[in-house]
């Protein structure tokens, strides 16, 4: 029996390829740089990669493995028929020419290419061709030759270029199942250059054939991409649309897949989200209503109110204790449930989007004097650093109760003395702005209270239930701001104390027209 090809022996073992790693973090933060589309695709083509170069890699083996056995079956096969059918005289001497003689005549019938043959007896060495020994047989073939009375082969690579080598042993038969050997052992050497042609050729095939079905790959990659990523655009927009306020906005479903699952959801969370808005804003609508209503009703009657106890208050000095002290309760606690109304009718035409600014050309340091005469607030508990010549287009009446309440809320919240401060700047994109600043010595607002300080009806102070205004003032401040195009932001000063700082453009007419 002949021995198979013995993997991984002699010269010409391929090497093996390296294990490819994992990603690294930059590699993979590389990979999702890329945009969606292109992520699909190369996946697309990786797989297809993959499959073509697993494919072509296994054709390749196969068709190499068949062409070389090929050669190597039936160059073995000649080879022993011709050992067995030659005989030689034992011993052999280095002398006896008649050996290389019968060597190339075992030559001359080799099959599939021809062979240089070489025999081995002890010391002696022979050959069919011009060197006696050869360059090519290895040791371990020598070794498997000895081993096994059948023979053996290998195939080496020499030079860059293919052998098929073959070891044969001369033997003598004692037996029907047993052999002695002689000794004697011939090689036979032949080149595969025509098969390492052939496989070259499988191999340039095997490639040339991957690269075009790469290029092929990527039009159903196109199109899968395409297929998937439209829905993902589809939703995209939708939620760009949602977002712009257009609550009605759905997609098309089409199919059955989980893309078209994703739709459906989203169209019912669409839908839920357009109820609960509409909803809410209804409520919202017949809140403003309720409030514009109420107020409206109460105006009148509040006006009686407030003529009833004018005249109390002045007879108050004629009644007697008790009386005196209920009349001026009733009278004071009318005038705030009257601010309270009047504060609740301007809160209602902001909402309603019916004020108005009616802007003309003030000199502003004079209308914060007039708005400070007007309310007495004259005395040592007030600071003012007003420049003259600071001209504004403001709405003065406007103007007058955002100063007010901005000062009314630092007197009564704050501590003494309260600082008006004055001036103009310039913003980076060149736009002068009209800076005012109210500050007072006071603890400061609460972290806690700053994001919602401008809201209606916050009370910084938990524990005061009750206070001296409508809970409203700053709301309104804030709207007033915002109808002039400027902006409000309430801080704490480092030392101690709250600030406020209204910043209104100088050229304001029409801001929140």
């Amino acid at each position: 029996m002949i021995r198979g090809p013995r993997s991984g022996r002699g010269r010409g073992g391929t090497t093996a390829g390296k294990r490819r790693g994992a990603a690294t973090p930059g590699e993979r933060s590389a990979f999702r740089a890329f945009g969606l589309r292109t992520r699909l695709l190369l996946a697309f083509l990786l797989v297809a990669a993959v499959s073509a170069g697993t494919t072509a890699a296994l054709t390749y083996r196969e068709a190499r493995n068949a062409v070389l056995k090929t050669a190597q079956d039936t160059a073995v096969a000649s080879f022993r028929e011709q050992v067995q059918q030659t005989g030689f005289g034992l011993p052999v001497r280095e002398t006896d020419g008649g050996l290389q003689e019968v060597l190339r005549d075992v030559a001359r019938k080799a099959k599939p290419h021809p062979w240089v043959v070489f025999a081995e007896y002890g010391s002696v060495r022979a050959s069919s061709g011009e060197n006696r020994v050869s360059t090519v047989i290895t040791p371990e073939l020598r070794r498997a030759a000895r081993a096994n009375p059948h023979g053996a082969f290998e195939r080496v690579v020499k030079d860059g270029v293919p052998y098929l080598t073959i070891a044969m042993p001369m033997v003598f038969k004692t037996g029907p199942d047993s052999v002695l050997p002689s000794g004697l052992v011939l090689y036979a050497v032949m080149r595969m250059t025509d098969e390492q042609v052939n496989v070259d050729a499988l191999l340039m095939a095997a490639r040339d054939g991957a690269l075009p079905g790469l290029a092929v790959a990527l039009i159903p990659g196109l199109i899968a991409a395409r297929s998937v990523l439209r829905p993902v655009r589809e939703l995209r927009q939708a939620a760009r649309s949602m977002g712009s306020g257009k609550l009605d906005t759905r997609i098309r479903v089409r199919g059955s897949d989980e893309l078209a699952d994703l739709a459906r959801t989203f169209n019912e969370s669409a839908a839920q989200l357009e109820q609960s808005v509409r909803e809410l804003r209804e409520a919202e609508a017949r809140a403003r209503r309720f409030a514009s209503d109420v107020s409206h009703e109460l105006r009148t009657p509040l006006a009686g109110m407030l003529a009833v106890t004018e005249v109390l208050d002045e007879d108050a000095d004629d009644l007697d204790t008790d009386t005196a002290r209920a009349v001026r309760l009733v009278s004071a606690e009318t005038g705030k449930l009257a601010v309270l109304v009047e504060d609740l009718m301007e809160i209602s035409r902001f909402d309603a989007r019916a004020a108005e600014l009616n802007a003309d050309e003030v000199d502003v340091a004079e209308t914060i004097r007039k708005t400070l005469d007007n309310r007495h607030w004259t005395d040592a508990r007030l600071r003012t650093e007003l420049p003259d010549g600071i001209r504004a287009r403001l709405d003065p009446r406007r103007f007058d109760v955002v100063v007010a309440n901005l000062v009314g809320n630092a007197l009564r919240h704050g501590g003494a003395p309260v600082v008006i401060r004055l001036r103009t700047e310039t913003r980076a994109e060149g736009a002068p702005v009209l800076v005012t600043e109210v500050m007072d010595s006071g603890p400061g607002i609460r972290p806690e209270s700053l994001p919602h300080i401008f809201d209606r009806f916050y009370k910084a102070d938990a524990a005061r239930t009750r206070s001296a205004g409508s809970g409203l003032g700053l709301a309104i401040t804030l709207e007033n701001v915002k109808l002039h195009g400027g902006t409000i932001r309430a801080g704490n000063l480092p030392g101690g104390g709250a600030v406020f700082t209204v910043e209104i453009p100088l050229h304001a007419e029409g801001a929140g027209g």
